[in-house]
This record gives structure tokens, sequence and C-alpha cells, in this order.
């Protein structure tokens, strides 16, 4: 739902999070290429992961609270579930 734009109560954090996580991937690549221990790599990027899926349940959380209030607001229920079950049905694969 990107057709309205407004800025939203996490936005900061998610960004800021997304800059850590950032961080992190790059050195996790340097582990790697430093040839680290697997296992020591593979905890790295567990940890990754588990930060990326705290993101997004923080962007969900913004999601329900915000731009669903929009919708209802805009008439737009209908689409917004569409667009909601879309994204996570992408995001859980």
């Amino acid at each position: 739902m990107a057709e309205h734009s407004h800025l939203h109560a996490h936005q900061k954090q998610v960004v800021n999070r997304l800059a850590r996580i950032e961080g992190h991937v790059r050195a996790i690549k340097q582990m790697s290429a430093d040839g680290r221990d697997c296992p020591e790599v593979l905890l790295q990027i567990a940890a990754v992961r588990k930060a990326l899926d705290n993101t997004a349940k923080l962007i969900l959380k913004d999601h329900l609270e915000h731009c669903l209030m929009h919708a209802v607001n805009g008439g737009e229920q209908e689409k917004f579930l569409k667009d909601l079950q879309e994204a996570i049905d992408r995001y859980i694969k």
C-alpha cells in the first residue's frame, strides 16, 4: 500500500535496525573471507535473520496501526487485506 505517504511511528527505529543489520552482514562477509569457522559464521547469520524478523514485526505493527486506519477511512479495506496477505505470503514462504 504505497499510495499514501506518511511517517510511521517506528520509522527511525526501523532505519536504525536496518543500518545495524547492514553492518552485521558486512562483518559476516569479512568473517567468511577470513576463513572463520563455519559454526561461528552460521551463528552470526542466525543473529541477522532474527534481527530481520524483529524488524519485519515492527514494520508490520506500524502498517497495522497506521495504514489500516488509512485504508478503513478511505474505504479500501479489501485492497488493504489483499495486499497485506500477499506481503505476508511472500515473507513467510
